[in-house]
């Protein structure tokens, strides 16, 4: 049994959770975001909190009904307060401009990238060089941010490129350059 699976998920006031079955739709002031779970796993609505419960006893049933609750909570969490994640371009010449749906990226490759930015996120740009990304969707966010950073992953010798803020050092690793004799 699940220790996370068994805690009940509490609706807050502004946040409206309709349930069919196995799809659990979720809407409030931030967006709203819809799930369908594994049928190994009873989702019940009991007065103000969600109640995730086993149906059949296996090793499929045990990983989704930890797992369900998990991102249950985190579409309550999405709805209600939303998701947000920070990059940081480092680099000379290096800059971000929001085009409408698109972002326009100059990160030093002879051409600009364009990176469509998909429906239930806002991206803002501030100082050309810091993005933030905000959405109701935990997963969808993390999509984008990840897709962004991929373009050009911080190099490691003089650290260029766009990078997570509050990124670990161990993922950024910087190497030492060549020495003269």
């Amino acid at each position: 049994m699940s220790r996370i699976g068994k805690q009940p998920v509490q609706i807050p006031d502004k946040v409206k959770v309709d349930i069919q079955g196995t799809t659990v739709s979720v809407e409030g002031p931030k967006g709203k975001t819809s799930r369908t779970f594994a049928p190994v796993v009873k989702i019940e609505r009991k007065d103000n909190t969600i109640v995730v419960s086993q149906i059949e006893e296996s090793r499929f049933g045990n990983a989704m009904f930890g797992t369900a609750r998990s991102v249950i909570a985190g579409m309550v969490k999405g709805a209600s307060v939303g998701f947000l994640k920070e990059l940081e371009i480092q680099g000379v010449g290096f800059k971000a401009v929001l085009k409408g749906k698109q972002l326009d990226l100059s990160l030093g490759y002879s051409h600009a990238i364009l990176h469509d930015i998909p429906d239930g996120i806002k991206v803002t740009v501030t100082d050309g060089t810091k993005l933030k990304i905000e959405g109701a969707d935990k997963q969808m966010v993390g999509q984008v941010t990840a897709e962004i950073r991929a373009y050009y992953p911080p190099e490691p010798y003089k650290g260029k490129g766009v990078r997570i803020v509050g990124e670990h050092a161990e993922r950024v690793r910087r190497k030492e350059g060549k020495t003269v004799a």
